[in-house]
């Protein structure tokens, strides 16, 4: 391995050998100075070329066009002694090898230089096979060896002392190299007293600098840093405080990447007479050189047991892209916290992939890299994220944010999974007045999600009306609900409805037993949303009604009947509460929530319908959405295909709940709403988990969030209401 040393010591060194060489010119010479022609070729053209080269020139690695450089002088070299006249057979041997080699070393540099740039696979492999045979044949020091052979053989062979004393001088400054030898014991030992001076000892060396903020580390080879463990270095008399995170790669040693932190460190005068010790670059424990109390004004010395990345490129306003150093507790739906400016800002990790590059002399690592969206800085005031602008710098640490456990608030309806964030509803009118959407697969807590908005609504004053296949939520909702008047209204309408089936009519339209249905169904919405009644609830289930409409004229008093669907059902219903809300005048305040559970089977898409006067019912359930924001009318719609609803309704729907589902319609219907980082989670998303935004929601942006468990959510709520 060559020595590293400055170009300021490399000229001395060379200054040494040059007297050295003088020594031995007089020592077979009788003088200092070299002679000219013949007897002066091994000193000029030979071991001062070698030392030029290899100390001064090329140290390290010999371009083609150094090569070729080197052949062509020793080529003029050779010409200008040579005497072939005169010459003995052994003499024009020395020439024409030493010349043919020349020849040789020139065609492989050329090749090199003419093929270097090539796109053809086999041309390159041409191009690094004379590249390394360029650099091993074409070298200062194989070239005037060769030089050197050359004037032994021709010119001192006849002088055993002149053959005896320059062979010497070729071994020492060829060979033997002692400058190298000196230098790197001198180092070794330099080493060993150095880093004993003092309470600390040296773990590594600075080996690169990424910018900003990222320094590579070269491991001592008996020394051991543990990742996450502070160390410090000297750069420039500044000191400088690195946690390591990850190993990398190696050259003499292990490497290892570490982070700068952006903090002024108050150091001690006992520190600071430490420091004095402390070789540039190189890196220390910083417990040896600091207080406890300095670890205490870092924070991210404390927090790093949660640090789980450094921001990476591509991060821009909106997205956090981030190269993942520890995956523990790491999944989609996290919060990450990094300082803009000084300000801590909260991310939600939404997808990852991995990566690899090249960090130092064509060291790889492979790694994660996650992306996130932007949520804010969190106001404890307000309980409310809030917009932060610009993006972090490059390489900034990013941390998790976690709790053991999960505090239920009276005003969320979740929390960031793995922390005590929570997101709220901005406003409860909001919910009705613009309508939601709750969307996801059977068994994901849907109706569990309804049944606890349905009782925010009730606490804030708004009566519910719900259209329920599924009859859970009079089970659910019994300390809101009168069951007794409720079975005497069910009564009356199952009375009403079978009745009609004899009923024929000579006007076809007042045959069977709908009108009576209707009439019925608006005197009891009536009195439900009469300011004066008491009651918040009332439920209706479509499927329990067998309402007849009398679709031919009668013969001998009888006529055939139609029985009404769910959704002709679901359109008396909404177009009866619409009615009622105009009657009570224009308001910005909600009044009146439809709720829709299974609204694919309730107001059904054009091709999703049973009967063609679904589709009929299904526009004038819309029609009742769309006219009653206005008199505080507006609906909850809840359904596992968004595919099979109404996307007049839907469309409508400015607050949306999107949970698990796997319809790729679906999925492309939402990501309009929330976009397509979140819609493509919505497929991986466990139960009891949501995408929530949307005008009610109090984020700006869409969230993944953890919802409330229903007696966590009863207890933290009834308390207060």
């Amino acid at each position: 391995m060559k020595v590293v040393v400055k170009q300021r010591t490399r000229l001395f060194i060379m200054l040494i050998y040059v007297g050295f060489l003088l020594l031995i010119n007089y020592l077979a010479f009788g003088q200092i100075l070299p002679m000219s022609g013949e007897k002066g070729l091994w000193f000029y053209s030979g071991l001062a070329s070698v030392l030029l080269g290899n100390l001064l020139v090329t140290p390290f690695y010999t371009k083609p066009v150094d090569a070729i450089s080197y052949s062509v002088v020793s080529i003029i070299a050779l010409y200008s002694v040579s005497n072939s006249v005169s010459w003995q057979w052994i003499e024009r041997i020395a020439f024409n090898f030493s010349l043919f080699f020349f020849l040789v070393v020139i065609v492989f540099s050329f090749i090199t230089i003419l093929t270097k740039d090539s796109t053809d696979i086999n041309m390159i492999k041409f191009a690094n096979t004379f590249r390394i045979l360029s650099d091993a044949f074409g070298n200062q020091t194989v070239i005037f060896s060769v030089i050197i052979g050359f004037a032994l053989i021709v010119f001192h062979r006849t002088e055993p002392i002149e053959m005896f004393l320059i062979t010497i001088a070729w071994a020492i400054t060829v060979l033997i190299k002692p400058d190298e030898l000196l230098i790197g014991l001198f180092n070794k030992i330099y080493e060993i007293w150095k880093t004993t001076t003092g309470d600390f000892n040296i773990l590594g060396e600075i080996a690169a600098y990424q910018m900003p903020g990222i320094v590579l580390i070269r491991q001592k080879e008996n020394e051991s840093l543990l990742i996450g463990e502070p160390v410090a270095f000297q750069d420039r008399k500044t000191i400088n405080v690195v946690i390591p995170l990850d190993e990398v790669g190696r050259d003499e040693s292990l490497l290892v990447r570490a982070l700068i932190l952006d903090k002024k460190i108050q150091i001690s005068n006992e520190a600071i007479q430490k420091i004095k010790l402390i070789p540039d670059q190189a890196v220390v424990s910083f417990k040896a050189l600091f207080d406890d109390k300095n670890i205490e004004i870092i924070p991210e010395l404390d927090d790093f047991k949660n640090l789980v990345g450094i921001v990476a490129t591509e991060t821009s306003l909106e997205n956090l892209f981030f190269e993942v150093i520890q995956e523990k507790d790491l999944e989609e739906g996290r919060l990450v916290e990094v300082r803009i400016k000084a300000t801590p800002v909260l991310y939600q990790v939404i997808d990852g992939l991995t990566k690899e590059e090249i960090v130092y002399q064509k060291n790889t690592y492979g790694y994660a890299k996650a992306k996130a969206r932007k949520i804010g800085s969190w106001d404890e005031t307000e309980k409310k994220f809030v917009h932060t602008k610009w993006f972090p710098r490059i390489y900034s640490p990013v941390f998790l944010k976690c709790i053991d456990c999960y505090t239920p608030e009276e005003s969320a309806v979740g929390h960031f999974p793995g922390t005590n964030y929570t997101v709220r509803i901005k406003d409860v009118n909001h919910l009705v007045t613009h309508n939601t959407a709750i969307l996801g697969i059977l068994g994901v807590g849907k109706s569990m999600l309804s049944i606890e908005l349905v009782e925010r609504m009730i606490a804030n004053g708004i009566k519910v009306i719900c259209i329920d296949l599924t009859n859970q939520y009079a089970k659910e909702l019994i300390d809101f609900y009168d069951e007794e008047t409720e079975k005497v209204n069910e009564a009356k309408l199952l009375k009403i409805g079978t009745d009609g089936k004899s009923s024929a009519e000579r006007n076809v339209e007042e045959g069977g037993s709908i009108n009576q249905f209707k009439v019925e169904i608006k005197q009891q919405m009536e009195l439900f949303l009469n300011p004066e009644t008491t009651s918040m609830l009332k439920i209706y289930n479509p499927s329990k009604f067998e309402v007849w409409r009398q679709d031919s004229k009668p013969f001998n008093g009888i006529a055939s009947m139609a029985s009404l669907t769910p959704p002709e059902i679901t359109q008396i219903i909404s177009e009866a509460a619409l009615e009622l809300a105009q009657k009570q005048g224009m308001t910005d305040n909600a009044r009146i929530c439809l709720v829709y559970e299974e609204a694919h089977s309730l107001v059904p898409e054009w091709n999703s319908v049973v009967a063609d006067g679904d589709k009929s019912a299904t526009n004038g359930s819309a029609r009742a959405i769309l006219q009653g924001r206005k008199y505080g009318l507006g609906c909850l719609l809840i359904t596992q295909r968004t595919a099979n609803v109404t996307k007049t309704i839907l469309n409508q729907c400015n607050t949306v709940f999107a949970m698990r589902t796997f319809d790729d319609t679906g999925k492309d219907f939402l990501s309009n709403y929330i976009g397509s980082d979140y819609s493509c989670l919505l497929s991986s998303l466990q139960e009891r988990h949501a995408v929530f935004f949307g005008k009610a929601s109090a984020c700006e942006n869409p969230v993944l969030i953890r919802l409330n468990d229903q007696q966590h959510f009863r207890n933290a709520f009834r308390k207060e209401n």
